[in-house]
C-alpha cells in the first residue's frame, strides 16, 4: 500500500479525471484540475497526497484521521494538504459536488511569499472541514461550476482566472466557522497503533539498495501520521507493551536477516537499503540486536 499518492498516481487510479491528458505542469510551473464528484470512490485509502485539494462534498460519509473522525452529514467544504493523511468512506449512494486539486507552485505563481502550509485552512492542527448553509452552498457551487467551464475553455489566460477562482473559494471559507464536531476514537491508542503497524509494514520489503528505507525513527513515523511523537510512543506501548523503537528495530532486523539469507547483496548494500549511513553502523546495530554480526549470520546459513 502506498504511503503517498502523487497526482500521476491519482490519474492512473481515476483515468477519467484526466481524459484530456493534461501534463503535470499544465499551469506553468504547477498543476491544477477540477472534477465532478459523481464518480466518487466508495472508500479511499488512508494515505497522504502530494497535492492540495479543495472539495465541496454533497452527500454523506465519514472522514478518518489518525486520532479523530468526523461524520459529514450535510454539505461541507474540505481542505486537504500533503501533510495530513486521511481516508474517506461514503455512507450515501448519492455523491455530488466538485473538487479541485493543485500544487503549491500553481498557487505561488511568483506572487505570494506565504506558503499554503501557513494558511489557516491548510496548516497542521487547523480545522479542514466547514459545514455550509444553503446560501454558502449556492455561492461555492457557482465558483466550482465556473472552474469547470474555464478548464474546458481555450482562453489564453484561463489558469490566471482559475487561480483567482481558487483564491475566492479560499477567502469565502475563511469567513466561515469551521466544524467543531470531530470525534475521538473510543480507543484512540488502538487506532494509532494499528496505523503505525500498517505504516511500518508498508516500508518493506526492500527491493533494491537504491530505494533506501525512508522512515527510520519513531519521530519519522509520528510526523507521517501527523501525531506528536510522545502520543505515538504512549499509544504503541499501551497497546503492545513494546516501544515504537522496539517495533522498528525488530522489523529492520527481520528484513536484514531475509536479505542476508535470500540475496547476494553485500553487507554495505543491505546497510544502505535499510537506511544506515555507514555499513559499520548497521553491523553495530545488528550485533546489538542479535548477538552476532551480519557476516556471522550469513556464513552460518551457507
Amino acid at each position: 500500500m502506498k504511503q503517498t499518492e502523487t497526482i500521476d498516481e491519482f490519474y492512473q487510479r481515476v483515468p477519467q479525471a484526466n481524459a484530456a491528458g493534461l501534463s503535470l505542469t499544465n499551469a506553468g510551473a504547477g498543476h491544477f484540475n477540477v472534477f465532478s464528484r459523481s464518480a466518487c470512490f466508495q472508500k479511499t485509502a488512508y494515505v497522504r497526497r502530494d497535492f492540495y485539494k479543495v472539495s465541496l462534498i454533497i452527500g454523506t460519509g465519514t472522514l478518518y484521521y489518525a486520532n479523530k473522525w468526523i461524520q459529514i452529514d450535510k454539505p461541507a467544504l474540505l481542505f486537504s494538504n500533503p501533510v495530513i493523511p486521511y481516508s474517506w468512506e461514503v455512507d450515501s449512494e448519492k455523491q455530488e459536488g466538485w473538487f479541485c486539486l493543485f500544487t503549491e507552485a500553481f498557487v505561488q505563481h511568483h506572487e505570494r511569499t506565504e506558503t499554503l502550509a501557513e494558511s489557516p485552512l491548510f496548516k497542521i492542527g487547523g480545522n479542514p472541514v466547514f459545514f455550509i448553509n444553503e446560501s454558502q452552498l449556492q455561492e461555492t457551487s457557482a465558483i466550482f461550476q465556473k472552474m469547470m467551464a474555464e478548464m474546458a475553455s481555450d482562453y489564453t489566460y484561463k489558469y490566471d482566472l482559475l487561480r483567482n477562482y481558487l483564491h475566492l473559494l479560499i477567502h469565502e471559507a475563511m469567513k466561515m466557522r469551521p466544524a467543531e464536531r470531530f470525534e475521538k476514537y473510543t480507543n484512540a491508542s488502538t487506532r494509532i497503533t494499528s496505523l503505525f503497524m500498517e505504516l511500518l509494514e508498508r516500508q518493506f520489503p526492500i527491493d533494491t539498495p537504491e530505494h533506501a528505507l525512508r522512515l527510520k525513527t519513531a519521530a519519522d513515523y509520528a510526523q507521517r501520521l501527523s501525531l506528536h511523537v510522545n502520543s505515538l510512543n504512549r499509544s504503541v506501548k499501551e497497546v503492545t507493551g513494546k516501544t515504537t523503537t522496539d517495533h522498528i528495530a525488530g522489523r529492520i532486523i527481520r528484513e536484514a536477516k531475509a536479505l542476508l539469507q535470500h540475496t547476494n547483496w553485500t553487507i554495505a548494500d543491505i546497510a544502505y537499503g535499510l537506511g544506515f549511513d555507514e555499513p559499520a553502523y548497521f553491523t553495530t546495530f545488528f550485533r546489538k540486536q542479535t548477538g552476532q554480526s551480519p557476516h556471522s549470520l550469513r556464513n552460518s546459513l551457507v
